[in-house]
This record gives structure tokens, sequence and C-alpha cells, in this order.
């Protein structure tokens, strides 16, 4: 927790990492991405990729954050898979039932908030509940940090909501009707009222990720602040005190991520109507 919390040490997973492939990852970019910096970007702000990003070398080539995202996403799929275990329902086991309260707890609010028609897209949802949970309670264990404390990776959640969201939008009502759900019922402050909320839609995934960012780091950053305190004391008995508060924070920045995601999609997506029903019903019989 405290190497996580700290936000100076490099784990030990990510100089592992870099000393077999930064080099090679090191001389592609650049040779290839740091001149489209250059020339695309950086040239009409008077900058370059150094002063944006800091210093640049093979030992930092693959960043901490990229490393720690990518085993999140494989501790997603293997927590799940030993959870699963071999399914029962004579006799399941603990992880079976840990795991199906989960995903019934989830696909209750899925239907409280999108609605039943709302079941097809829950694989997505659960996709970001689970490796969002993972990512933020990763920075509680030795040689881990939480890539969710980094900006990079969690404005990087928000476009993918944002994307999502507005990819049903477009799929189930066209563009044009999707970009008309902003403009309002009433014609004559309709162009107003569709600025605001086109603006609105466009911060969206700045704020999903910035909200993440800052909880995520803010625990982090006071964990490791008061456990310096009056080492050694504080080191051992502070982490013992504030997990539960941060197995918490980690729950509930899961559950807003997730809900805000879900309230987004619930904007845009609406149930079938009575005659479509009926038609699938037909086919289907």
């Amino acid at each position: 927790m405290l190497a996580g919390a700290s936000g100076h040490h490099t784990p030990l997973i990510v100089e592992f990492v870099n000393y077999y492939l930064g080099e090679p990852v090191y001389k592609f970019q650049i040779a290839y991405t740091k001149p489209i910096w250059d020339k695309y970007i950086f040239s009409h702000f008077g900058t370059s990729a150094e002063k944006v990003f800091g210093p640049y070398s093979p030992e930092n080539a693959i960043p901490w954050y990229t490393i720690m995202f990518i085993i999140a996403c494989l501790l997603t799929v293997a927590t799940i898979w030993i959870l699963k275990g071999k399914l029962s329902e004579d006799d399941p086991s603990s992880g079976q039932l840990t795991l199906e309260s989960s995903f019934l707890v989830l696909k209750d609010l899925v239907k409280d908030v999108i609605g039943e028609h709302g079941f097809k897209y829950f694989p997505v949802v659960a996709t970001f509940a689970c490796l969002i949970l993972i990512s933020n309670l990763m920075g509680l264990f030795p040689l881990f940090m939480s890539p969710t404390a980094n900006i990079n990776v969690t404005l990087a959640l928000g476009i993918t909501s944002f994307v999502y969201y507005n990819y049903i939008g477009i799929k189930e009502n066209g563009l044009i009707a999707h970009l008309g759900h902003l403009a309002g019922p009433i014609w004559w402050i309709a162009p107003l009222i569709f600025l605001i909320e086109l603006f609105s839609n466009l911060i969206r995934p700045f704020t999903l990720g910035i909200r993440l960012f800052a909880n995520m780091y803010a625990d982090e950053q006071i964990a490791s602040i008061i456990s310096n305190l009056f080492p050694p004391f504080t080191q051992f008995l502070v982490p013992m005190i504030l997990l539960p508060l941060a197995i918490f924070i980690a729950l509930v920045q899961t559950l807003v991520f997730t809900l805000l995601s879900m309230i987004y999609i619930s904007e845009v997506s609406h149930p079938p109507h009575e005659g479509e029903v009926h038609s699938h019903e037909v086919a289907a019989a």
C-alpha cells in the first residue's frame, strides 16, 4: 500500500518490463510517434514532447500506469475465473456465491437505471465495474500501484464510456435523432438547449476521468503523508487503520463511474415499442 501511495517508487515489475522491452519500444517511439507529436501537435504550441511528458529514456519507455492497467485486465479475468470455479447448483462454492451476488446486484442496478431492455448492455457495464474495482484495489498490495491514480488511465476510461453510449444512441436512433434529443421538446429555445446539452455531453469524459483520478490519487497521497509522519510506527499502524476506508473509497468510486455510465446509456436507449416486441415474439414462435 505504501509503495502504491507514495507515487515516487517505481514497482519492480515496471522496472523488469522496461529492462527487457524498454529499449525496442523507446527506439520505435523515437523513430515514429515522437516526430508525429512534435510536428502535428506540439509545434503549434511552441513546445516539444520532452517538455510535456518529461525526460524520456528506455527505463521509462513503457509507463507504469500502462503496465499496471494491463495487469489489472489480467487480474480481472483471473479473479472472475477463480471465483467462478466449477459452477454447481447443488453445492455452490463461496466464490460462486460471491460472484452470483455481485451479478444480481449489478443486474438490479441496470434494471433500475436503464430498464429491462438494458440487459443487453450488461457485459460492458460489468466490465467497467470489475476492471475499475480491481484497478482501484491494486494500490493496497505491495509491488502494485493503482492505475486509476493516473489521469491518463481514467481519461481513457471516460472516453471509452463516452464513445460507447454515443454509439448506442446513434445505432438505435440514427445520427439526426441522436443529436436532436439534445435540443429538447421546446422549439423556440431549442438552439440554446442544444448548445448547452452538447457542451455538457462533450465534457462528460473529462468529468468521469477527473473524478475517478482525483479521488484515487488523493486517497493514496493522504495515506502516504500520514504513514510517513512518525516512521516506523505509522508505516505499520496507519495502513491497517486506513485499509477499510481505502476499500470503501475503491467501492464507491467504482459505483459512481459505473452508475454514471448507466445513466448516460439510459438517456440514449429506449425500450422497444410494443409492435417491435410483438414482431420479435412472432418471429421466435
